[in-house]
């Protein structure tokens, strides 16, 4: 067995690692065992912040490092702290929703809040997705400023996700970045955060080069860490636009689709 090619392994969570009732497949936990006993180390990259990751973090014993809020922080899941956080100008951002609100009228909102503990408020008239992660409503507007926040996200009542992420990166690009993470997620981020900001502070501290990584993913907000890594593998059940820059597409994440890359990698 030849040794593994790699030496860092980059996967996104929702739609990627996860399956749809948010857990992990036995297939795929033994193979990220095998490829970490082969040397390489696992890193998830995700767009949750820690307080909607570290749960599924702790049931998988996952001690390392992980990226989060689109890679506003990295995260020590084995010491449960912050290493770097990065926070949204929110001055910036009022400024960028008034002036998006100005070209396709009112927006739904809710944003997440910085920290390990931070909740994620929820205005009036967001579509929250069903499931076990917690919220936190909110009626007035000030609630949403006044702290810290990671991003804010919007929804619109006419347009879908792809359309409002367009059009929202042609009006306020400028001054905030824009990206479509899953369906009904649209954020307004930090100007020049991405996920590869994350992944390359991350990989840093292992002492890992972008030639030694390879990354999972499926939704447009993965098309930076796809750019910074060597191998970038999206799933079958990813958007069009990450298929398109993706040097490999495999499974779904219903049907193990890291673990049928890695199991390859692993047997050549």
């Amino acid at each position: 067995m030849s040794p593994f090619p790699y030496r860092l392994v980059a996967t996104d969570l929702d739609g990627t690692l996860l399956r749809s009732d948010e857990t992990v497949s036995q297939r795929t936990r033994d193979a990220l065992a095998a490829v970490t006993e082969a040397g390489a180390a696992h890193i998830v990259v995700t767009g949750r912040s820690v307080p909607w990751t570290r749960h599924i973090l702790d049931d998988l014993g996952y001690e390392g490092l992980a990226v989060c809020g689109q890679g506003a922080q990295v995260y020590h899941a084995g010491e449960h702290r912050l290493l770097t956080s990065v926070t949204l100008d929110r001055q910036l951002a009022g400024l960028a929703l008034s002036k998006l609100e100005a070209e396709v009228g009112p927006l739904s909102l809710a944003a997440s809040r910085d920290g390990l503990d931070g909740d994620v408020l929820v205005g009036p008239g967001y579509r929250v997705q069903e499931g076990p992660l917690p919220y936190v409503p909110y009626k007035d507007p000030a609630d949403l400023w006044s702290a810290p926040l990671n991003k804010v996200y919007v929804q619109h009542p006419d347009l879908d996700d792809d359309a409002l992420a367009t059009v929202a990166r042609e009006t306020v690009g400028s001054l905030v970045d824009v990206v479509m993470a899953g369906p009904g997620i649209v954020e307004i981020l930090p100007l020049g955060l991405t996920k590869a900001t994350g992944l390359s502070l991350a990989a840093r501290r292992l002492g890992v080069k972008a030639k030694d990584t390879i990354a999972f993913g499926d939704m447009p907000n993965d098309i930076p860490m796809f750019a910074w890594s060597h191998h970038g593998v999206a799933m079958a059940n990813a958007h069009d636009s990450l298929k398109a820059v993706a040097h490999e597409i495999t499974a779904s994440n219903e049907s193990d689709g890291i673990a049928v890359v890695l199991e390859g990698l692993l047997s050549r």
